[in-house]
């Protein structure tokens, strides 16, 4: 090996040693500082690793049929009752033309039953009014019994007419409230053809295009609710067992470590399970935590609300004791106007599309 591949060799072999010692040295002093985290909070506070979450909500139809359009993309931001997509509605049109034909030809036959109502009625005064006549003058012999006899048959001949023809108003009246349920059925189905944000939220996933034929309750768009940003995290029996729903708690961001997002425990659980995997602890793989949900209040996400991205990682601090102090690193709450540059490495300000409230 000549002299000059000896030194270039050299070179290389101390750039990779220099490389590794610095990554190793990273990893213990990310160690060492996250310990330091831990280590200098007060009696009264504990803490977990965690990620941003949001509420999952689907959008599906009701009724089976093809989907026509979709109005959104994924990553899209939706408002509460914005309408995101639509069915074919061709068929259900002419069933609705066809059902409120059928609503008018029986509110006609309605009218009609009135008017023999009328009629009947009419016709039965009219019989009674004879009948009375009948009865005076044949008092006075001066009318055949058998007179007498057809006037009377005629009276109840009118009376039994005006009972059947009430009876047929009654029958078309539960006609034309049947043919109204079926007008309204469709005309249901017709609305429930326009899929509508249910959230004020972003689109996750596009799960259906155009064209397609959908079963009932075949999801056509995931979206994340918006207004319910939380954390889950993980902490010991001695902990969760003094932790109190609607207690305060901060959140520290791996993207945004110079804050301390103002959140509250809205959930404890009241079962104690093994340490997930994935989530580190103080003791490390502690045998039986429980699980709590500390979640961001709404008003505060608001402003942040085109910047959250789920999946953040960071750390949920919880106070068990009301009279403990935050810490001074524990104060700086984000800025109520989100600010245009973050850098979490240096906690100066740099471009960045993601950040979190207070």
């Amino acid at each position: 090996m000549s002299k000059e591949h000896k030194k270039k060799w050299l070179r290389g072999v101390l750039r990779v040693v220099v490389i590794a010692v610095l990554a190793v040295g990273g990893f213990f002093g990310w160690e060492w500082w996250k310990s330091q985290q831990v280590s200098d909070l007060p009696d009264g506070i504990v803490s977990g690793n965690g990620r941003i979450e949001a509420v999952q909500v689907d959008v599906a139809t009701k009724f089976a049929g093809r989907l026509g359009e979709v109005a959104v993309d994924e990553g899209d931001l939706v408002e509460h009752g914005q309408v995101l997509a639509t069915m074919d509605t061709s068929q259900m049109e002419a069933l609705l033309a066809q059902a409120k034909a059928q609503q008018a030809e029986v509110t006609q036959s309605v009218s009609e039953a009135q008017a023999n109502i009328e009629k009947s009625e009419s016709e039965l005064s009219l019989s009674l009014k004879d009948v009375a006549r009948s009865d005076e003058l044949i008092s006075q012999k001066a009318m055949s019994q058998a007179q007498f006899d057809e006037d009377q048959s005629t009276a109840e001949k009118a009376g039994a007419t005006l009972k059947a023809v009430r009876a047929a108003f009654r029958t078309q009246e539960f006609a034309l409230d049947a043919a109204k349920a079926h007008v309204h059925e469709i005309q249901t189905e017709l609305d429930d053809a326009v899929l509508t944000s249910p959230v004020r939220g972003r689109v996750l996933y596009r799960l259906s295009e155009s064209g397609e034929v959908l079963p009932a309750g075949g999801k056509v768009l995931t979206i994340l609710d918006m207004s319910d940003i939380y954390m889950e995290v993980y902490v010991p029996s001695d902990a969760a067992a003094r932790l109190q729903i609607g207690g305060e708690a901060r959140i520290v961001f791996d993207v945004a470590p110079q804050y301390a997002a103002h959140a509250n425990v809205t959930f404890v659980s009241p079962e104690a399970q093994f340490t997930p995997k994935q989530v580190e602890t103080a003791n490390e793989r502690d045998k039986l935590m429980f699980r709590v949900k500390v979640q961001l209040p709404p008003d505060r996400v608001e402003s942040y609300i085109d910047r959250i991205k789920t999946g953040i990682r960071g750390v949920a601090y919880l106070r068990v004791d009301p009279s403990a102090v935050w810490p001074e690193r524990l104060q700086q709450p984000f800025p109520v106007t989100p600010p245009t540059l973050v850098e979490a490495s240096t906690n100066t300000l740099t471009e960045s599309p993601v950040s979190v409230p207070q």
